[in-house]
């Protein structure tokens, strides 16, 4: 089905409606006539609404029900013979090889004579059904849109009509994030239950060796999975780069929107938000060829053997990538304080360093935390440099400097390759995530405690 040709249609159609229902609420509201309830852009909009759902209803059950009509008439089309010499794996197969001759593609081997005629029948049966599936909804939407025009009165409420279709709306499209978020929770959860009846939690959470055996899947040998030099190795990158990037982003935010004029503004936050914009493999080489190499040799001078690859390598190149993130959202939560309270701490004889450690600062800081915490999950989160530039040894660490994993980092490690899913060298990744999950909650409820705390304080 030509989605262009779908999309202008309905395109169509709704201007359509659009331009009727505001005609016919035009022609209402005259000098000596009625008054109307509702203003001509309900009414407009509310025979839109009428004139789109039948529309939308029909192309969505052709989408819902119309791949199965085609794969029923491809199957009538095979000779009989020949789909009986054919195995579900055939059959799929010879469906495919139609569908793509019908297409116009070309297809691997020769054209069997059924596989182009059923092609030929199949080209024409999708051209009659697209031409039938756009009559009907045309016809449908066109009905619908005669229906609601005549409705149209001075007493119709198409106000409180469409503001419960807008609503409704809202509804859905929150519910679809709530939902998702469940979604994956669920998913998560299931899956690491399944993880949790072979290896012990007890083991899994307190464990610190991580030595997953792939090879003994009709063994009860699955070896050893403690997450402890996981998560040790996560918090360590994840605490060097907050310790990068959240002084640095602070306070190049402050500059940005108090000190800097205008020209060294326009200059400089730009260059900044580009280290977003650079891709994540790009900082991992960064980090394994300049960086690792750098603090190697300046630990050598300073009497510190320091790894090329290690979490403090990772976490440096790591605060580098995030300051966009902590700069750019500071920079625009600052810039939204009122002026009008900076020019009264001024009023009482504040200096601009004092307006801004005791009025801009505790203003802006529900938003800086959000920055704050959007950039540590980030961290958290993070795989390719730390695939890169930490060395990849799952081993417990009590320093930075030294090779280590994460979370991340296994969680790729173990679905590399022919996944099953059916024992614990594959479903410990959804363990791994669902741990991932639980920190990231943490963060969220420890930053609205803190926020309400200090937006308690500050009112």
């Amino acid at each position: 089905m030509n989605s262009l040709i779908i999309a202008g249609l309905l395109l169509v159609l709704l201007g359509l409606a659009y331009q009727t229902g505001w005609s016919r609420s035009r022609g209402l509201t005259t000098a000596n006539g009625p008054k109307v309830h509702s203003r001509p852009q309900y009414h407009a909009a509310l025979v839109a609404i009428w004139t789109l759902v039948p529309a939308l209803l029909i192309l969505a059950l052709w989408g819902w029900f119309g791949e199965d009509l085609t794969r029923a008439y491809i199957i009538s089309q095979i000779p009989a013979d020949s789909l009986a010499a054919l195995d579900p794996i055939g059959v799929n197969a010879a469906i495919q090889r139609i569908g793509a001759l019908a297409s116009g593609y070309g297809v691997a081997g020769d054209v069997q004579p059924f596989e182009q005629t059923a092609a030929d029948a199949l080209a024409g049966f999708q051209f009659i059904t697209f031409l039938a599936i756009v009559a009907a909804a045309a016809g449908a939407a066109i009905v619908a849109l005669l229906y609601a025009r005549s409705r149209i009165n001075p007493r119709l409420r198409a106000r409180n009509k469409v503001e419960i279709v807008v609503t409704a709306l809202l509804i859905f499209c929150s519910a679809v994030a709530i939902m998702t978020t469940l979604g994956i929770l669920l998913s998560l959860l299931s899956e690491a239950i399944r993880f949790f009846s072979f290896i012990n939690p007890l083991d899994f959470f307190f464990g610190t060796v991580w030595n997953p055996k792939f090879s003994s899947t009709t063994t009860t040998d699955y070896g050893q999975y403690g997450l402890l030099p996981l998560l040790t190795g996560t918090l360590w990158v994840a605490t060097i780069a907050s310790l990068v990037a959240v002084p640095i982003g602070l306070m190049t935010a402050i500059y940005l929107s108090q000190y800097a004029p205008r020209k060294v503004r326009a200059v400089i936050k730009p260059v900044i938000e580009i280290l977003a914009g650079i891709p994540t493999i790009v900082y991992g080489f960064f980090a394994l060829v300049t960086v690792g190499p750098f603090l190697k040799s300046a630990g050598a001078m300073i009497g510190l053997d320091i790894s090329a690859t290690s979490a403090l390598t990772a976490g440096l190149v790591m605060g580098i990538m995030i300051i966009p993130f902590i700069s750019s959202l500071s920079d625009d939560i600052l810039n939204q304080v009122p002026l009008a309270m900076r020019d009264g701490s001024y009023g009482l004889g504040a200096t601009q360093s004092e307006t801004i450690r005791n009025v801009l600062l505790p203003a802006a800081l529900p938003g800086i935390v959000g920055a704050f915490l959007l950039a540590v999950s980030r961290a958290i989160g993070e795989t390719m440099i730390v695939v890169l530039a930490a060395g990849n040894s799952p081993v417990l660490r009590g320093t930075p400097l030294e090779p280590i994993s994460t979370i991340t980092v296994s969680i790729v490690n173990q679905l590399t390759g022919d996944s099953d899913f059916a024992g614990p060298q594959s479903l410990v990744a959804f363990a791994l995530g669902l741990t991932l999950f639980i920190m990231t909650l943490l963060l969220n409820i420890v930053a609205l405690y803190i926020v309400r705390r200090f937006r308690e304080q500050y009112e």
